[in-house]
């Protein structure tokens, strides 16, 4: 059987958690930040676990994460 790809947009964006979660970033930082609240700025630092129906979309282009 031959090898999978894997989608590489997927490499940047996403992270695999030794357990097997997927970790994303928050939508909304890159532009128009001005009309952004601060308390919107400051939550969305860092990532955050996907929902597990998401992560099953995921786990699909990522075939050997």
């Amino acid at each position: 059987m031959p090898k999978l790809k894997t989608k590489s947009s997927t490499k940047g964006r996403f992270r695999v958690t030794a357990s097997g979660k997927i970790l994303r970033g928050y939508a909304g930082k890159r532009h128009m930040l001005i009309k952004r609240t601060q308390k919107m700025k400051r939550n969305a630092r860092g990532l955050v676990v996907m929902s597990k129906p998401d992560q099953k979309i995921i786990r699909r282009f990522m075939p050997y994460a």
